[in-house]
């Protein structure tokens, strides 16, 4: 079972494969890993204990980062999400940063999550913005809650990251350029005018991973 892996120097946690949506350009279409990692479909969503003790076992020479970013969305399991950055902090000098949709507040179980907890323990968020507006946001990350939630999808996607600004040392936006070039410059607008940096991803159809 894959918790942690090796990505571009960096150290990926992999405490999930749950997540509220299915993107259109979903790396987990292509496959069952990224590079030469062994899979990352598990087979059972680790306990802390067992986080804890691949922590320890994993080779870290060199890794500054880590990064919460698997073969699911790490903030549908939030309250191990924090258990486990507490350990990583504790026990290393590493900075991380969450890979999020930014959905968490959508999650039935963390409706009422206080976004306080991340407070110095997450020091960058990378927050999916995926699409300009609330139509194309549906059609692209196809999110998986009721016809009444998604229509919220958007904007609480938007609301989760301002927030984020005011906790974490540095917040960006991500889109994939399966959307038009038009799109995309859409979203670099809106961006600019949040103040949030905008990261555009190149599509992948192989097993190299976004990062």
């Amino acid at each position: 079972m894959t918790v942690f892996y090796n990505f571009g120097g960096n150290m990926y946690i992999n405490i999930t494969n749950g997540c509220p949506c299915d993107c259109v350009f979903c790396l987990r279409k292509n496959g069952d890993s990224v590079k030469d990692n062994d899979s990352l479909w598990l087979e059972h969503e680790p306990s802390f204990e067992e986080i804890c003790d691949a922590f320890d076992r994993f080779d870290k020479t060199g890794v500054t980062e880590a990064v919460f970013c698997g073969y699911g969305e790490p903030a549908t399991r939030a309250d191990m999400l924090i258990k486990t950055a507490e350990y990583i902090k504790k026990n290393s000098d590493m900075s991380i940063r969450l890979n999020t949709n930014g959905l968490l507040r959508l999650m039935p179980k963390y409706k009422d999550f206080d976004l306080e907890k991340f407070r110095g323990l997450i020091d960058c968020v990378s927050v999916s913005l995926n699409a300009p507006n609330a139509v194309r946001y549906i059609e692209v990350t196809r999110p998986k809650f009721s016809e009444e939630v998604n229509k919220n999808a958007f904007n609480e996607m938007i609301n989760f990251a301002v927030d984020m600004k005011k906790i974490c040392k540095k917040v960006m936006f991500t889109v994939v350029d399966i959307i038009s070039q038009e799109e995309i410059e859409e979203c670099r607008r809106l961006s600019e005018k949040l103040e949030i940096p905008l990261r555009v991803r190149h599509y992948i159809t192989d097993n190299e991973s976004y990062t």
